[in-house]
């Protein structure tokens, strides 16, 4: 486990390395949200992240996640599911997750929808779109994005907020910045065909490529290593 002096660096480090890259992009830092990626850590260094200022937190598994937060995390803090999510885990998702933000196929709109419509309850989502057409990565195609979005908007208890991608993990900084900018233009695009939706969340950028994504208008970054150290 990170001790907390070692935690407290990395997360003055990365914070400092933000809002360097967001004014370089001429932004203000505090338009994008960092995200701490904490799967596979304990909860103790989620707890000690949080007493260091961090309010946001991304988990990849569903099961990780009820056993690490069966006591919830305190109420001012947000826990994303940022990982595939099976059809089947859906139900578990209402009470545990604020935002699922790797919606990406009509299966698991539908199951999140019956089991927070059985729980009573609405959910932030973002749409996972796989920008850079890799086969191994999750997420819908760019031409899959309207219909699904159509789907989304539909629904009674999902609340679209924006989009979100992963970008090829050995890329250059061109490459990055054209995937991060596709993202962001289909997101331009969607919005004017969806204009009573909001959609002003670009969830997109990592430890390696977070200062090209904001470059090109991440308002989320999903930091892990950088801030937790080597799983």
């Amino acid at each position: 486990m990170s001790t907390i002096t070692h935690l407290e660096e990395r997360i003055r480090s990365v914070q400092e390395q933000l809002a360097l890259a967001a004014r370089d992009a001429g932004r203000d830092p505090g338009s994008v949200t960092l995200i701490a990626v904490s799967k596979t850590f304990p909860r103790e260094d989620v707890d000690a992240a949080y007493q260091l200022g961090i309010r946001h937190f991304g988990e990849n598994r569903v099961q990780e996640a009820r056993a690490k937060f069966e006591s919830p995390l305190p109420s001012d803090a947000t826990l994303h599911l940022i990982g595939h999510l099976q059809s089947n885990k859906a139900k578990q998702v209402p009470g545990l997750f604020h935002t699922v933000d790797s919606v990406d196929r009509l299966t698991i709109i539908e199951a999140l929808d019956r089991a927070l419509e059985r729980a009573g309850s609405t959910l932030d989502v973002l749409l996972q779109v796989n920008i850079a057409g890799e086969a191994q990565k999750a997420g819908c195609a760019p031409e899959e994005a309207a219909t699904l979005m159509r789907a989304i908007t539909t629904s009674r208890t999902l609340r679209p907020r924006g989009l979100m991608t992963i970008a090829p993990i050995d890329a250059g900084s061109t490459v990055l910045r054209q995937v991060f900018r596709g993202l962001r233009e289909l997101r331009d695009e969607l919005q004017e065909r969806f204009p009573e939706t909001d959609l002003s969340e670009l969830s997109m950028g990592m430890s390696n490529d977070f200062a090209e994504a904001i470059a090109e208008g991440a308002t989320q970054v999903r930091i892990g290593r950088a801030i937790f150290g080597d799983r």
